[in-house]
């Protein structure tokens, strides 16, 4: 599980890493709105813990840019702020829980653990684009009805294409996402797409993965970006 934590406060932050490190949950802290949203636009996240008062932009708008790009991943708005009209604003923005400062971690932990059960229950399980068949629940692909045997990278790859039809994923984003930014250079995709492409992209009629060039990489039928992430 990967979770982002954004909160101005350094030691709420380092409180809160420590203690998804101690259950086994990777954490990535950010103190400053503009600097998250640009991090969940670009990085696949678990959920989010974030902090409604931020320097740049602020939790609610935050959550709101999220929800207008179509980012589904679940949030968990952490405040000091417990008036009614601070919690109604928080969830009309897209947040899907609120609890408020001070707080216990086990609660914070139960509620995420919640949050991303319920989500991973009403996500889509299999992703059908003709040819290729992928299903998510089971980790399984299948080209043209026969079973593709991917590595576990090769999987993470395409799904993260799939799940961004239409968007275009730079390098550094694929890094970030599938190898966790682990100091390996951003050429390390090319090599996988192009294995990718060898086992699941085969109709030459219907390319699924194109070349952004210079850039990164789309996945969809036509090739058509409407964002780059």
């Amino acid at each position: 599980m990967k979770l982002l934590i954004v909160d101005d406060d350094p030691q709420i932050g380092a409180a809160l890493r420590a203690g998804f490190d101690e259950v086994g949950f990777y954490s990535q802290i950010c103190r400053d709105g503009n600097r998250a949203l640009h991090l969940a636009m670009s990085t696949h996240f678990t959920a989010i813990v974030l902090d409604l008062m931020l320097p740049g932009m602020n939790g609610i708008e935050v959550c709101r840019q999220l929800r207008m790009a179509r980012i589904q991943v679940p949030i968990l708005m952490l405040t000091a702020r417990d008036a009614v009209p601070d919690r109604v604003s928080g969830l009309d923005a897209g947040a899907d829980d609120y609890l408020c400062k001070p707080f216990e971690f086990s609660e914070l932990l139960a509620r995420i653990r919640a949050l991303v059960r319920r989500d991973s229950s009403v996500k889509q399980t299999v992703l059908d684009f003709g040819d290729l068949q992928i299903d998510t629940a089971r980790r399984l692909v299948r080209w043209a009805g026969q079973p593709v045997d991917l590595t576990p990278r090769e999987y993470s790859l395409l799904e993260a294409l799939a799940a961004h039809e239409g968007r275009t994923l730079t390098r550094d984003a694929i890094v970030d996402r599938i190898w966790f930014n682990d100091g390996v250079a951003s050429n390390i995709v090319d090599v996988y797409v192009r294995s990718l492409r060898r086992k699941v992209d085969r109709n030459p009629a219907h390319k699924l993965i194109h070349t952004v060039y210079g850039i990164g990489y789309v996945f969809g039928e036509r090739g058509e970006t409407t964002r780059v992430l």
